[in-house]
């Protein structure tokens, strides 16, 4: 299928629940409404009619009118069969990750296929058997190790293999003007890495799809047949707020602008703030050298067993920093690098195996260690971002400004 074709559609759809409301909150609403490709019912209804559709969705699959896609799929008279669950769940309240089990969705009384069993995105056997077509709805933030993407091209292989079309439902990316960080080396891929883009791509769900079938990015270099269907009135540029928390421990603009930086720490023994109420807005360590702040995490729900569950940790508060300027800061590994340079006791302890995977090379963690600032860390990769975003334009769907 030529990429004209691969026009423009997606779905998914559930009610949201109140656990889910109470534990993620409402990110503050958007001065411009986005029309997602979710509510562009009379697009993809057609092509899905007397379909069996399995949808890979979870809480943010929401509208702007509050429903779900899935409530939309079906009111529009989609035979939804089947729901397909990425990390943290089809409702989103597992930690990160966590075992989802498959079962039963209650609001629904749809049968759950779990795509995440923790640490794992690959699709259990017979995942989309008696399946005539997969719809995606998905809330990504436009970073390379958030994982929901790559459940995506999971399903997309399988779809492929099993011949059925795949309608992804686009959505805006939160960091959509930003190309940042380096390219994943392909060595090191894993369940946190698992396309050759940088760490802040700038690409939609949508264009994402369109990249790794054109590119050759699924496995065996499988073509899958896609349609996205795109949202209305967005551009790259757009500052898109999110209708609800895409994850348990991304919880605002703020959070979700520094996650990219922070989330390096991830690879390291320091804490980014989960079991408390600012994860990925603040850091620190019990071993970490006093500066005035300090947070102690604590078992809640998606952080049930925090870094440091308990203990003190010194650190820093990063919530003073303004929204506008959270979501400008890109990849920036200063915050892994003033973590590091703080650390009182246990500094050559401080970076696990996990680290190379979140920073896509083991370039990073080495030049850290030789004392590298981190502006020319960042000078690293500028070669390799320009080559990406020759790359990244021809799959483009909506305006850079």
């Amino acid at each position: 299928m030529n990429i004209l074709r691969q026009l423009f559609i997606v779905n998914v759809g559930f009610i949201l629940s109140i656990v889910a409301l109470f534990l993620f909150g409402m990110i503050p609403a958007n001065a411009t409404e986005v029309t997602v490709g979710g509510a562009r019912t009379e697009i993809y209804a057609p092509m899905l009619s007397g379909k069996k559709v399995a949808l890979l969705s979870n809480h943010t699959g929401i509208l702007p009118d509050g429903r779900h896609t899935l409530d939309a799929m079906l009111g529009a008279g989609v035979k939804v069969t089947r729901l397909l669950s990425p990390e943290h769940g089809f409702r989103g309240t597992a930690d990160a990750g966590e075992h989802v089990s498959a079962g039963i969705d209650a609001p629904t009384g749809l049968p759950v296929v779990s795509l995440y069993t923790g640490g794992s995105t690959g699709l259990p056997q017979g995942a989309l058997d008696g399946i005539d077509a997969v719809a995606i709805d998905l809330q990504d933030v436009g970073v390379r190790f958030y994982t929901y993407h790559i459940t995506m091209i999971k399903v997309m292989e399988g779809a492929a293999k099993a011949g059925i079309p795949v309608i992804v439902m686009d959505r805006p990316n939160p960091l959509g003007w930003i190309v940042d960080g380096p390219v994943l080396d392909m060595k090191l891929r894993s369940g946190v890495g698992r396309l050759p883009i940088p760490v802040v791509h700038g690409m939609t769900m949508g264009e994402l799809a369109l990249a790794a079938n054109g590119e050759g990015w699924l496995d065996g270099n499988l073509k899958c047949d896609l349609t996205v269907v795109p949202c209305l009135d967005y551009t790259h540029a757009t500052r898109y707020n999110l209708p609800v928390a895409p994850s348990p421990n991304l919880r605002s603009t703020k959070a979700i602008g520094l996650y990219p930086s922070l989330c390096l720490m991830e690879g390291t023994t320091a804490s980014v703030g989960r079991g408390t109420d600012s994860p990925f807005t603040i850091y620190g360590h019990p071993d970490m050298e006093p500066r005035g702040f300090s947070f102690t995490p604590r078992s809640m729900p998606g952080a049930k067993q925090p870094p440091h569950l308990g203990k003190v940790c010194q650190g820093v508060d990063l919530r003073g920093i303004s929204d506008a300027d959270a979501l400008n800061t890109g990849f920036d590994p200063a915050y892994v690098i003033d973590a590091y340079s703080h650390m009182q006791r246990g500094a050559d302890k401080f970076f696990s195996r996990f680290f190379d995977k979140l920073a896509g090379n083991a370039s990073i963690r080495r030049m850290i260690l030789l004392g590298t600032p981190a502006d020319k860390i960042r000078d690293s990769w500028a070669d390799e971002v320009y080559r990406f975003k020759q790359l990244r334009h021809k799959y483009l769907l909506y305006p850079e400004k």
